[in-house]
């Protein structure tokens, strides 16, 4: 009789620890941030290199791959990389922006013209390029100013570290990781995450 009263008591718990499970919704990153009220990418217009307005909110439903770049870094090369995984996903919702910045080491002097040029003749860019940009100091662009502040992007606070610093997008508009600049465009943890459904 205490076997049974014992197996009726354990299975009374079991049957009550899985029906309190089921019933205690768990947020997964994307519903936390809308809790947070965080802003998302959709809210910004910049300008181009060619002086074309450029808003963000055309990209919805895309994920985007935004990347501070410049013409005299020795990761300049990953320009190469970074058209290639373009051209591979373009047409799978995926897209890159990049903007020039000449944060670091003064490596992108350029004028905006000369940056276009630079990027066509030697890469053959065709994914989105911004006018030049600050992404670090007092002079931080707004759109910097979201990728690096939790308060504003609901993810994490962060500091560009130098050129090619990498901040992806969901199809939300929303900051979901950043990641290094010496993290190849072609990295598995970047190209994962665009194959994911």
């Amino acid at each position: 009789m205490k076997k049974i009263l014992l197996l009726s008591c354990g299975l009374l718990l079991l049957w009550s620890c899985q029906n309190n499970a089921q019933t205690k919704p768990v947020l997964n990153t994307s519903e936390k941030s809308k809790t947070m009220n965080t802003e998302t990418v959709y809210q910004f217009k910049v300008t181009d290199l060619y002086g074309q307005e450029f808003d963000f909110a055309s990209l919805k439903g895309k994920k985007i791959l935004i990347v501070n770049t410049a013409s005299e870094c020795g990761l300049t090369p990953q320009y190469k990389d970074l058209e290639a995984i373009y051209k591979k996903y373009k047409d799978k919702n995926f897209v890159i922006v990049g903007f020039p910045a000449n944060n670091f080491g003064s490596q992108e002097p350029g004028s905006n013209q000369e940056i276009a040029k630079f990027c066509e003749m030697n890469y053959g860019v065709t994914f989105p390029m911004m006018s030049k940009v600050s992404v670090k100091g007092n002079d931080k662009c707004e759109l910097y100013q979201f990728l690096t502040q939790k308060s504003k992007n609901g993810l994490q606070d962060s500091e560009v570290e130098w050129n090619f610093q990498k901040y992806l997008i969901n199809e939300k508009g929303e900051l979901v990781k950043v990641l290094s600049p010496r993290v190849l465009p072609t990295d598995a943890e970047i190209v994962g995450w665009i194959n994911e459904k």
